[in-house]
């Protein structure tokens, strides 16, 4: 067994190689240098090695840009203390770099379902979610996400018992899930919704957006305009990542 000392040099080396390999961070900072600043000042030397390993073990993927931003990780890990998140669920979840996030915060009696259509990015994850000690705590569903939350709203008791939600699934279904979530969560309940700034494309005109952004950049624009209207949810939407826009359900 390797020892702590030999563990935390093995991350540190694979740290260092995965700043050569990688692509151009997933953030929407106009200064690259500023936002390698505050992954290596504030995110990087905070984010508990089993997450580091899955970070790295994503890194070589050809969709590694679909994992959660560290950045955006480090704010959902907070907003899940404070809200003393127990029960929560997760819409998309790719290699599993959230749900291990979340899996980490929450309590040792603590469950998280977890959907998504595809089990197998979720299996590159696996083994160190199992490693992390925290796969007791994960429910996966192989599915798509709108019939699993039906089936939940079936059963009364599901309303309102859920302490959060992490959203990154298909865009074009977010104010789907949104009105079922607006049940499913508590009143003071929190859910997360990524990509909501969609490449920075929101604030381009519209002759400059590639063509094949076009229609995820027209449905984050009306989505944040239904956020901002909904009387039901306090809202935050923060730059991270590729956006994130922060609900917390009022009533």
């Amino acid at each position: 067994m390797l020892d702590h000392s030999h563990t935390r040099a093995l991350l540190d080396a694979m740290e260092q190689n995965a700043k050569k390999v990688t692509s151009p961070s997933k953030g929407l900072l106009q200064s690259e240098d500023l936002y390698q600043y505050i992954l290596e000042t504030s995110v990087y030397p905070r984010e508990p090695d089993f997450l580091k390993e899955l970070r790295h073990v994503t890194a070589s993927h050809p969709r590694a840009r679909m994992a959660t931003a560290p950045d955006a990780g480090q704010l959902m890990a907070l907003l899940l203390k404070l809200a003393n998140a127990k029960k929560t669920i997760e819409l998309g979840v790719f290699t599993g770099y959230s749900l291990l996030l979340t899996a980490l915060t929450i309590p040792e009696d603590g469950k998280i379902i977890a959907i998504d259509v595809n089990r197998e990015t979720f299996e590159i994850g696996l083994p160190v979610i199992k490693k992390a000690g925290v796969a007791d705590k994960i429910d996966f569903i192989e599915s798509e996400a709108l019939p699993v939350l039906d089936q939940l709203l079936q059963n009364p008791e599901n309303e309102g018992s859920f302490d959060f939600a992490f959203i990154d699934a298909d865009s074009v279904n977010y104010w789907n899930y949104h009105e079922r979530l607006m049940k499913l969560l508590k009143v003071g309940g929190l859910v997360v919704y990524d990509n909501t700034l969609w490449k920075g494309t929101v604030a381009m005109p519209d002759a400059l957006v590639p063509e094949f952004w076009k229609q995820e950049r027209e449905l984050a624009i009306e989505l944040n305009k239904s956020f901002a209207a909904d009387p039901r949810i306090q809202i935050s939407h923060a730059s991270l990542g590729d956006g994130i826009t922060i609900c917390r359900r009022i009533y």
